[in-house]
């Protein structure tokens, strides 16, 4: 979590503790959107907000769906970035990843094979028949982000492979189930954790969801592990669920050169399905539905 002498997240360039840090408001007076980002710095978005970032996560949906249908044996993780790059601009949109970050990010989407956790950098590497691959899409359209990620089979995969990349879908799916206001967060953690132990795989804790739609990255963080975070959900709140799960160990190691790529500690594959949700009155929206 963000520290009272870190970096603001509003990228003012001043402490949080001089910036958005939280002053409780007169609770008598405050509405739910003063009160959520005052205490958490959280921001309910607004109807006007919300249609925006609808919008594009719908984009960044249609993008990944198509990018998808092209992962193909003898395709390379280069073309398919090629081709969603041009898609945004098609739709007049900017993909998020590209410059994001320190080092920038050098390309438009994240593709993550076989062992790579996330954040892998499309290259001219053939796809091959039994690998799987996950496409990452974070899309800005008129100011506002839309974030998802799904799994690919390449052909004929092995037991172990396909065994994480459908415990990786069931645990997604299965945390959206439970998603209502007043939810503790730390309940999405709690379920994807015992699902994917149940089903012998682990889960990575050292990547989180997000919050996201006005900003890339936004409160809150939404483990996809045990944790003590029992902020509640509130109606406005949108964020991504994006459970990274590993076969073998939960560790993840970072690419030494290119300081992105994240691997499994012992190279057993990992799996990872991505949505961006909003929190409404009667239970939830998935954005990143087609």
């Amino acid at each position: 979590m963000i520290g009272r002498n870190d970096v603001c997240w509003c990228g003012s360039g001043k402490k949080w503790k001089k910036c958005h840090y939280p002053q409780e408001p007169n609770k008598a007076e405050a509405s739910p959107s003063e009160l959520y980002f005052t205490r958490y710095g959280i921001i309910l978005k607004t109807p006007q907000q919300i249609a925006g970032i609808r919008r594009s996560c719908h984009l960044a949906a249609q993008i990944l769906d198509a990018t998808c249908r092209m992962a193909k044996a003898g395709v390379t993780t280069m073309e398919l970035n090629d081709y969603a790059h041009e898609l945004h601009l098609k739709a007049g949109a900017i993909p998020a990843p590209l410059g994001y970050g320190s080092p920038p990010f050098p390309k438009s989407i994240c593709t993550s094979l076989n062992e790579v956790i996330c954040h892998g950098i499309p290259d001219y590497r053939p796809l091959q028949d039994g690998d799987i691959l996950n496409i990452d899409v974070t899309c800005i359209l008129d100011g506002y982000y839309g974030d998802c990620s799904r799994m690919v089979c390449i052909g004929d995969v092995d037991a172990e492979k396909q065994r994480v990349v459908d415990v990786s879908y069931k645990c997604l799916m299965r945390s959206l189930d439970i998603l209502a206001p007043g939810l503790a967060i730390n309940k999405i953690g709690d379920v994807i954790q015992s699902y994917a132990e149940d089903h012998n795989c682990s889960v990575v804790t050292q990547f989180v969801g997000h919050g996201v739609g006005l900003r890339f990255h936004e409160p809150p963080q939404v483990p996809h592990h045990r944790t003590q975070i029992d902020t509640p959900l509130a109606a406005g709140m949108i964020f991504t669920i994006e459970p990274m799960i590993n076969a073998g160990k939960k560790e993840a190691v970072i690419d030494k050169h290119d300081k992105w790529t994240a691997r499994t500690i012992d190279n057993k594959p990992s799996a990872q399905w991505e949505h961006t949700v909003l929190i409404t009155d009667a239970g939830y929206e998935v954005l990143t539905l087609l």
